[in-house]
């Protein structure tokens, strides 16, 4: 990958590497230092190059996939206490990974992306799934999937209870095609934006722009030219009053989708920052 500690501090480098070169733990701490500039990104990689460490024996003398995983699933969620946090689900904490592994607390995606980190240092594939709702994992066994609920201590799920939770968000439960075709694995690179959208959404719905934009920043970093990204950001530069950069990014999502169900509104709200005038405090 070349200069590690490149990517460490550098997103316009991390962004550059193809998806399977993009080191999901060393992102996700990125997205992390954000918030928490003096994060010591190398001990929490070492935190979580420990939890593998204290299962490779164990995983080693278990031969079938199944049985490897449910080891790795009791070590984190039964003996270091990883679990969902039902009671704050949409505390920003969840989402950022430092905080995941001090408190042993996250959101589906955020321990997914534990588990998956954890699993793939003993040579395990496990995959992140971008399920509607709720991120899930997957790991093949036997000429099949084994689909695990990470929020919830890591649950085997059957594909009725797969079919029922796609339901609400289909309208109908899927067949066998398209079930497969949702379970497919989500590369790092739209896991990480799920990350930053979900931190989005967060900071947006409490008026908190500046974390907002930074967040939707990021995500306009990894994936360029996203046009709902692009709106996002200009939204909030306007809440922000930063009305050159909302201008530039409302007119720039008109170009990238004139077909849009909210493009009366966008230009709405482009005509409203094209009549004010920047305040400069």
């Amino acid at each position: 990958m070349g200069d590690r500690s490149m990517y460490l501090t550098n997103w316009n480098a991390l962004a550059s590497l193809d998806d399977e070169a993009l080191p999901l733990l060393d992102a996700a701490l990125l997205i992390a230092r954000d918030e928490y500039p003096d994060l010591d990104t190398e001990l929490y990689a070492a935190q979580v190059q420990a939890h593998a460490d204290a299962l490779r024996d164990e995983v080693a003398a278990i031969e079938p996939s199944a049985l490897k995983m449910a080891a790795i699933n009791r070590h984190l969620f039964v003996e270091l206490g990883y679990s969902g946090n039902h009671d704050e689900y949409y505390d920003p904490r969840n989402s950022y990974l430092n905080q995941v592994l001090d408190r042993r607390l996250g959101n589906p995606i955020s321990l997914a992306l534990v588990q998956m980190e954890v699993a793939r240092r003993l040579g395990i594939p496990l995959d992140g799934v971008s399920f509607p709702g709720h991120f899930l994992v997957r790991l093949p066994v036997d000429g099949g999937l084994l689909v695990m609920d990470p929020f919830n201590g890591g649950r085997p799920l059957a594909v009725e209870e797969l079919r029922e939770r796609a339901r609400p968000h289909l309208g109908e439960p899927p067949d066998d095609k398209v079930l497969l075709q949702i379970l497919s694995p989500a590369p790092n690179r739209a896991i990480l934006v799920r990350v930053l959208r979900n931190l989005h959404g967060l900071y947006a719905e409490a008026g908190e722009w500046d974390r907002a934009a930074r967040s939707i920043d990021r995500v306009l970093t990894l994936t360029p030219e996203q046009p709902d990204a692009v709106r996002d950001r200009g939204m909030a530069y306007l809440e922000l009053g930063y009305l050159p950069g909302a201008r530039q990014d409302l007119a720039h999502y008109l170009q990238l989708a004139p077909e849009a169900g909210d493009v009366d509104q966008v230009r709405e709200r482009l005509i409203h920052a094209s009549a004010s005038r920047t305040v400069l405090h």
